[in-house]
């Protein structure tokens, strides 16, 4: 009687002592969570950083570049090739993101096991046509060959390796494109120009006087007309004429494609430039699609010029 006495009261002690905390989990379970501490959760570090700043004692100034990092860049620690895509005349370093879509388009390609990981660097290049001037004042083809791949690469984890470096660009970018690749075959894999602002002597020396004094005339000569256009830094820079007369050995070391199209102005300076590589026999490949001078034709080009960069970074 004694032991069912004790066993009644101990049941008793434990229900009163478990009825509060049932009680108050009941409460937990179905009170509202507004007034709750929200945990605190580290945010991914962003892929795409617009507008960055390198100071260039070249230029004189900071140079602004944008940068796309792979999926998996975060997440690893291995090293990345990289692709320099120059923008157009009046746009800049935020251009081929915002109307180009570069960004969505690289990350599909890697999804989709396209495109294999890589960085891709867009800087700006305001209206200097990424050569050096005429004054050599303006000193960009200097600056982005000495300081701005050198910035890239101790700050990013990219492949140094020339093999894993290209670069391609759309119009004044594509000029920049090729003229870099040509000036500098021991820096660049590949090159992949889009409706490059390529143009033969003829052409260059026949632009109309108020858009050549404006546009062209600050680079390549100041005020000019006629032939008096034709100076040193236009020959040198003028990628028609380095696909004459460059070294057979230099213009072989680069994988080349050029893409323009049927009714885009730009089409028969692309097109002679295809002549002069195909009379020097210099492998590249060359397209010519239903379209003009727009973003629309960019973007649905940028796909495969990426693919054909992309197959100098397997071995």
């Amino acid at each position: 009687m004694y032991i069912r006495s004790l066993l009644l009261c101990s049941l008793l002690i434990l229900g009163a002592l478990t009825a509060p905390a049932q009680s108050r989990r009941r409460a937990q379970l179905t009170a509202s969570q507004t007034n709750s501490p929200v945990p605190v959760v580290a945010a991914p570090q962003a892929r795409l950083l617009e507008s960055m700043g390198m100071n260039s004692s070249l230029m004189n100034q900071v140079v602004k570049f944008s940068i796309y990092l792979p999926p998996d860049y975060y997440i690893s620690n291995r090293r990345y090739p990289v692709v320099y895509l120059l923008h157009g005349l009046g746009d800049n370093e935020t251009s081929w993101v915002q109307f180009g879509e570069a960004d969505r388009i690289t990350d599909e390609g890697i999804k989709l096991g396209e495109l294999p990981p890589m960085i891709i660097v867009m800087p700006n290049a305001a209206a200097s046509w990424y050569v050096n001037d005429y004054q050599n004042k303006i000193r960009y083809e200097d600056m982005f060959v000495q300081e701005l791949i050198p910035h890239i690469d101790s700050s990013f984890r990219t492949r140094t390796q020339r093999e894993f470096r290209a670069v391609s660009g759309l119009s004044m970018g594509g000029f920049g494109s090729l003229m870099l690749a040509m000036h500098h075959p021991e820096l660049f894999g590949a090159c992949a120009a889009l409706s490059a602002a390529v143009r033969t002597d003829e052409t260059f020396a026949s632009i109309p006087s108020e858009r050549y004094n404006t546009v062209y005339a600050p680079i390549f000569s100041g005020p000019a007309t006629g032939q008096d256009r034709l100076t040193v830094t236009w020959k040198r820079n003028s990628p028609i004429t380095l696909a004459k007369s460059a070294p057979d050995g230099d213009l072989i070391k680069v994988r080349w494609y050029m893409d323009c199209g049927d009714d885009d102005a730009l089409s028969l300076g692309n097109a002679m430039l295809h002549v002069a590589l195909l009379d020097r026999k210099i492998p590249h490949e060359y397209r010519v699609r239903d379209g003009a001078h727009t973003w629309t034709y960019w973007r649905t080009g940028l796909p495969d010029a990426l693919k054909f960069i992309a197959l100098g970074f397997h071995r």
